[in-house]
């Protein structure tokens, strides 16, 4: 099953040294029964892109914590295909939550790692910022977020992983 990880740049220094990494808590996000019945129209794709956009705007709350130094304002979502058995539905978190058990995720599981882009970088601050406000349902935090979510995040192959470390 594809599972969508929210990540931050560190998380993939450390992937990059020890070939695995850990989801935060043991969370991350993917098309589930819930979402699919959340849905009433669209296709596959679409409903994927929302599992998509979860982990994105988690990345967003894990760049709030304030622990990332090289790339405070660039969202991080690492798409990996999982075993079915390690995966739990957590539909009352949200339509898209999944449990991973274990959450290690290895190298060879990965099939592309996602980036914002430079030009980003401003949305992603100002949504870093409203965060948890966007999540009490305030209205101007909540577009805030989703101008940020809007923006494009670049596609990398995993094997790609050495000389993005290196050069970004």
């Amino acid at each position: 099953m594809r599972v969508y990880i929210p990540a931050t740049f560190a998380t993939l220094r450390g992937l990059n040294e020890s070939r695995v990494i850990t989801a935060r808590s043991g969370y991350g996000f993917a098309v589930t029964p819930a979402l699919l019945d959340f849905y009433v129209d669209g296709d596959e794709e679409e409903i994927a892109h929302a599992a998509f956009q979860d982990a994105a705007e988690a990345s967003i709350r894990l760049l709030a914590i304030g622990d990332e130094e090289s790339f405070p304002y660039r969202r991080v979502v690492i798409s990996a295909d999982i075993d079915e058995s390690v995966i739990t539905y957590q539909p009352e978190n949200g339509e898209s939550v999944v449990k991973l058990s274990p959450a290690q995720i290895n190298l060879i599981d990965i099939a592309a790692i996602h980036i914002d882009v430079e030009a980003s970088e401003a949305d992603t601050k100002k949504a870093i910022e409203v965060i948890d406000e966007s999540d009490l349902g305030e209205e101007d935090a909540e577009l805030t977020v989703g101008d940020a979510q809007d923006n494009f995040m670049a596609w990398y192959d995993p094997e790609e992983l050495p000389f993005l470390i290196e050069l970004l």
